[in-house]
């Protein structure tokens, strides 16, 4: 089997449980390079649980996540020792918050906050760190002149493309995205979307995007997974799920957003 016929990403019978409250539930998938899947349903449904569980932030109590390094090897991800944990998270893997400020260094530059993830994989001469810095700033739609300024300065959308600047700078393989687009005003939305969908078409990224935003799923998406109460109710092709839902959960899901 060729490294493009082995998933980037695998779970299987993920469980994470709260005491009593199930976060998610059995849960498994497989995930290729370059395939953005979208995980959605109500808040408490798990999708964010499942989404910490993969980018190893939470231990779960059962299940495995297995991922295709760059040497071919697959491996545990929980099985990696500490710092190949930290380092696979600063180069091959990136993880972009609702909340800008969760994945920024709000008390250093723009510049800064896209170099020193550079530097943190090696990185060492200034003029480089800064140019590559420049051009990623450009590429995300932040003007040249802004590189100095603190992120403190900056609007909410601006902060949310500076992060994903800083993800992407070290040209990852695997993205996670919790709901990039919560909490910015429409046009803002729209702005973002179309430089999100525009950079993951690109860079062939594989993406895992939590969103409760039916239209985000459609437009950023290659396939969906719809979550209730902990497990997967649904999955399959993101037009094919959204357009002949199965489940009366996700018909229902459907038909709140079309009443809108």
């Amino acid at each position: 089997m060729s490294q493009d016929e082995t998933p980037l990403l695998a779970a299987h019978g993920v469980t994470k449980t709260y005491g009593r409250h199930v976060g998610c539930l059995d849960v498994s998938f497989e995930l290729f390079a370059g395939e953005v899947l979208a995980v959605v349903g109500e808040s408490g449904s798990g999708k964010s649980t499942l989404l910490s569980v993969l980018s190893t932030r939470l231990q779960p109590m059962t299940g495995s996540v297995r991922y295709r390094m760059r040497d071919g090897v697959t491996r545990d991800v929980f099985q990696l020792n500490e710092a190949e944990r930290r380092l696979l998270m600063r180069t091959d893997w990136g993880f972009v918050h609702q909340d800008a400020r969760e994945g920024l260094r709000m008390g250093i530059s723009a510049g800064g906050n896209v170099g020193e993830r550079l530097m943190a994989v090696g990185a060492r001469h200034y003029g480089a760190i800064r140019q590559t810095a420049l051009d990623w700033l450009e590429r995300v739609e932040i003007a040249d002149s802004r590189i100095d300024d603190s992120p403190k300065t900056f609007s909410g959308g601006m902060r949310q493309r500076l992060q994903i600047a800083r993800n992407l700078v070290t040209n990852p393989r695997l993205i996670f995205m919790d709901e990039p687009t919560g909490g910015l005003d429409v046009s803002v939305q729209a702005r973002l979307l179309d430089l999100l969908r525009g950079l993951v078409a690109d860079l062939g990224l594989a993406v895992v995007i939590v969103t409760h935003d039916l239209a985000v799923a459609r437009l950023l998406s290659h396939r969906i997974m719809v979550m209730r109460h902990g497990r997967v109710i649904e999955t399959g092709l993101t037009d094919q799920v959204l357009d002949d839902p199965r489940e009366p959960y996700t018909q229902l899901l459907v038909s709140s957003v079309l009443q809108v």
